[in-house]
């Protein structure tokens, strides 16, 4: 049997003073990514118009990758220059090349100075979020994740925690920062307005070392989909870039600014494939761990309660996109469709049967 600890008021106090900071630093660092986004120089837009359109033309070098061949008037004559450029992908149609953008602050100084700003106060708004998960797990002494508030909070920690990871691996992953920030912002408004529930000890049923495992790994699972979301819902619009140039048109001011610099849509489109695949492993496993815990707390291993239906529902979605992903014919938007069908579907598993349907797993609370 299994001794419930007393609440430390003191420390659950404290926890949301942390959270409520986190929430401060965050709204800074969004500003700071509006920043990098609106003054970074926006002169070195216009190189995928370029790529596109056949203004610049590409030449294979002796060795190594092509470089670009621009004609320089003068009072004399043109003069040949020849450049190298940046990053070239393959688009997901395989219909043409496409350089990646130079990322939010355009490629020039004031522009990355603002975001590295944003990234720095990200990490210190991260690391007070951290604490303040940490401090509202020893203010209970169990795992921080036994309820909406708290597997809110968790979880926002858990996304912006794997985009600084990314980030630390030199990864060109900058972009995310500000739907990331905007998102985080709305995600722990609604952890302490509506979900918001006080610390306490969990009914005996929760008390299982299963809820490390199971809860944690969905948690994770949920933090990498979403950024792989963010990267197929900014692919859509980049593909839509692409292709209107390609046939000759003239996208707005604000889309050139905005998506000029974002990475190819092959680039958008091959990351989020990437770490969805490498992480569904990891979602078969947090359902599977499920069932085992049901089988020990409740006597059976499956039994269609509706968290169990909606979580193998976003399984199968996940499947899908990654087989529909893996075949020709279905690679670029139609997979990306499936791919957002199968984040809506994890968001609904979370918010909606925990708020709207009734079930086993409903004696959490919110």
């Amino acid at each position: 049997m299994i001794l419930a600890a007393a609440t430390n008021e003191n420390l659950a106090n404290v926890s949301n003073v942390l959270i409520y900071s986190s929430m401060a630093v965050y709204t800074l660092a969004f500003f700071g990514h509006i920043a990098e986004w609106i003054f970074g120089s926006r002169s070195k837009v216009g190189r995928t118009a370029a790529a596109l359109t056949g203004a610049a033309k590409s030449t294979p070098a002796a060795s190594g990758p092509a470089v670009t061949v621009r004609t320089a008037a003068g009072e004399g004559g043109g003069t040949a220059v020849l450049e190298r450029p940046k990053v070239v992908t393959r688009s997901s149609a395989g219909t043409r090349d496409v350089p990646d953008g130079p990322g939010a602050h355009g490629g020039d100084e004031q522009g990355d100075l603002y975001g590295r700003i944003a990234v720095s106060l990200t990490v210190l708004a991260f690391l007070l979020e951290a604490a303040g998960v940490v401090t509202r797990a020893l203010s209970v002494q169990r795992a921080p994740w036994g309820n909406m508030y708290e597997f809110s909070t968790t979880f926002s920690t858990v996304a912006v925690g794997a985009y600084l990871a990314f980030l630390l691996a030199k990864k060109n992953v900058r972009w995310i920062g500000l739907p990331l920030v905007t998102t985080v912002l709305l995600d722990l408004g609604l952890a302490v307005t509506v979900l918001y529930t006080d610390s306490d000890q969990l009914v005996p049923a929760l008390h299982s070392y299963w809820l490390w495992i199971h809860v944690s790994t969905a948690i994770v699972c949920g933090a990498v989909f979403y950024l792989g979301a963010v990267a197929t819902l900014l692919y859509l619009f980049r593909d839509s870039y692409e292709n209107k140039l390609a046939g000759g048109g003239e996208p707005g001011a604000f889309a050139t600014s905005v998506l000029e610099r974002l990475p190819s849509a092959a680039s958008l489109d091959k990351f989020a494939y990437r770490i969805n695949a490498a992480f569904f492993p990891l979602w078969t496993f947090t359902i599977i761990a499920g069932a085992i815990w049901a089988g020990e707390a409740w006597g059976r291993y499956w039994g269609w309660d509706p968290k169990e239906v909606w979580s193998f529902i976003t399984w199968v979605a996940y499947a899908c996109y990654l087989h529909a992903r893996a075949t020709a014919g279905w690679k670029g938007r139609k997979a990306a469709y499936l791919a957002l069908i199968a984040f809506a579907c994890f968001l609904f598993n979370y918010y909606g049967v925990n708020i709207f349907i009734n079930g086993k797993h409903s004696y959490a609370g919110v």
